[in-house]
């Protein structure tokens, strides 16, 4: 693997998305599904999770919004800038929500499943502008 990405252009162009083909929950649940979760965060309201629909649903814990992920297979530095804000523009632009979550190595945009399909063509018509 080569080392983190951080200039803007070279972000979007290799940001190379890949859909995910399990649908995603975002739910509030215990601490003992944190395990199971993909990524959770800690709020004032409660533990935020995001969990496979497969758990999600052993636990009812479905929400109304299933989604999906698009990850971002570029190695995007921590530091790097812009590659969120143009993710989250063009699918704005196109009327797709966005829920963009940051691991060490990657960017993952979540949209919501009815619009997977759309979201993956508008990143792809993205990257090849850059």
């Amino acid at each position: 693997m080569t080392g983190p990405v951080k200039e803007t252009e070279a972000m979007i162009a290799g940001m190379a998305p890949v859909l995910d083909d399990v649908l995603y929950h975002f739910c509030v649940g215990p601490d003992a599904l944190i395990s199971q979760a993909i990524a959770s965060f800690r709020e004032e309201e409660g533990l935020s999770l995001i969990l496979s629909d497969t758990v999600a649903a052993q636990h009812d814990l479905q929400s109304d919004l299933p989604m999906r992920r698009i990850t971002l297979t570029v190695n995007s530095a921590l530091d790097g800038v812009g590659l969120t804000a143009a993710v989250a523009t063009a699918l704005a632009q196109s009327g797709i929500a966005c829920n963009m979550v940051a691991g060490v190595h990657h960017d993952h945009a979540f949209v919501p499943a009815g619009d997977a399909q759309r979201a993956l063509a508008v990143l792809k018509a993205l990257a090849t502008t850059a």
